[in-house]
C-alpha cells in the first residue's frame, strides 16, 4: 500500500486475533507498529522483528485514561511520532436483554466504546499538531444489523460508527481521517472452536460466500483505510462480511 512505509502505527487488542494479523499487515508494508494490549504482546512482536521491522509491546488497559496516555507516551519516546491509531481492542458479554445484567451492560461499554474514546483523544493532540493522521476503528456488522443476545456489544459497535462520522465531520480539514470496518464472522481462534455442526448450520448458512472470513483479509481492510490509496476516504464503514448482510 502507498505511503504506509515507516509510518508509526499503534494498534490496540493486538496481540491475539485480527488484532495480532494486522499488525503483521503493516509490519509487511514498512511501518513500524505498537502493539497495545491487556495481555501480553511480547510474542506477537517478536514475530513482527523476525520480518526485520520495528516493533513495541505496550500493556494497556483502554478503560483507564491514565493508562492510555501512558500508552500514547511510550509510542511517542520510542518512534517520535504517531501517524494511526487503530482502536480494535474489545470484548463481548452476551446475554438475551431479560438476562443481561448492568455489570455486562457496563463492561462492554467500557472497552469497546469509551475505550474507543479515551484511545482517540489521548492521540488527537499529536495528529492535530502533524496536521495529518488516521483512526481506524473496528465496528461489527453486529453494530449495523444488531444480533439476538447482544445488546450491549450492538450499542457499542452502533456507537463507535456515530463517533466516528462525527469525527470525520469534525476533523477533514485539519487533515485527518476517521473510518470504521465492520467485520462479519472471522475465523479467530475464538470462532474456530465453536463445533462445526453449528458453525455449517447457524453461522455459514447466513454467508453467501461460504466460508468465515480470515483475519488477514480483515487486516488487508485496515492496511488500505490507512494508505494514501484512501485519502478520499472519510467517515465510511467498511463491511467485511462475505455478503452476509445482503
Amino acid at each position: 500500500m502507498r505511503g504506509l512505509k515507516d509510518k508509526v502505527v499503534l494498534i490496540t487488542g493486538a496481540a491475539s486475533g485480527i488484532g495480532r494479523a494486522t499488525v503483521l499487515r503493516f509490519a509487511e508494508e514498512g511501518a513500524r507498529v505498537v502493539v497495545a494490549d491487556f495481555a501480553d504482546g511480547s510474542a506477537t512482536v517478536e514475530e513482527v522483528k523476525a520480518k526485520g521491522a520495528a516493533a513495541l509491546y505496550v500493556q494497556v488497559d483502554v478503560v483507564s485514561p491514565d493508562s492510555v496516555r501512558a500508552m500514547v507516551d511510550q509510542t511517542v519516546a520510542a518512534f517520535g511520532r504517531v501517524d494511526v491509531l487503530i482502536n480494535n481492542a474489545g470484548i463481548t458479554k452476551d446475554a438475551m436483554m431479560k438476562k443481561m445484567s448492568k455489570e455486562a451492560w457496563d463492561d462492554v461499554v467500557a472497552v469497546n466504546l469509551t475505550g474507543v474514546f479515551n484511545c482517540t483523544s489521548a492521540v488527537l493532540p499529536h495528529l492535530l499538531e502533524q496536521k495529518s493522521g488516521v483512526v481506524l476503528t473496528s465496528s461489527s456488522v453486529v453494530g449495523l444489523y444488531g444480533n439476538l443476545g447482544q445488546t450491549n456489544y450492538a450499542a457499542t459497535k452502533w456507537g463507535v460508527i456515530g463517533m466516528t462520522k462525527s469525527w470525520a465531520k469534525e476533523m477533514a480539514r485539519n487533515g485527518l481521517r476517521f473510518n470504521c470496518v465492520a467485520p462479519g464472522f472471522i475465523g479467530t481462534e475464538m470462532v474456530r472452536k465453536i463445533p462445526e455442526q453449528v458453525l455449517n448450520e447457524k453461522i455459514l448458512i447466513k454467508v453467501p460466500a461460504g466460508r468465515l472470513g480470515e483475519p488477514e483479509e480483515v487486516a488487508a481492510a485496515f492496511a488500505f483505510l490507512a494508505s494514501d490509496d484512501a485519502q478520499f476516504i472519510n467517515g465510511a464503514v467498511l463491511s467485511i462480511d462475505g455478503g452476509c448482510t445482503l
